[in-house]
């Protein structure tokens, strides 16, 4: 997922979306110690997209404070 399509999300749809994505991760992982897949480049852009995700998340959270003050 690029970051600027995640950029466009409200808080709520981040927050729905990082969820989402947490659950996907856990998913694959627990297939690969079923020995079910060998999807590392699934788990490895999974992780990224949760990390842009936060990233978005933390930056709008900064951005609102430096409104406040």
């Amino acid at each position: 997922m690029k970051a600027e399509k995640i950029r466009n999300l409200t808080d709520v749809e981040l927050k729905h979306q990082e969820r989402e994505l947490t659950d996907q991760l856990f998913r694959l992982r627990f297939q690969l110690q079923m020995g079910q897949t060998e999807s590392l480049k699934k788990i490895r852009a999974l992780r990224r997209d949760i990390a842009r995700v936060k990233t978005i998340l933390r930056q709008q959270e900064l951005a609102a404070q430096a409104e406040t003050k």
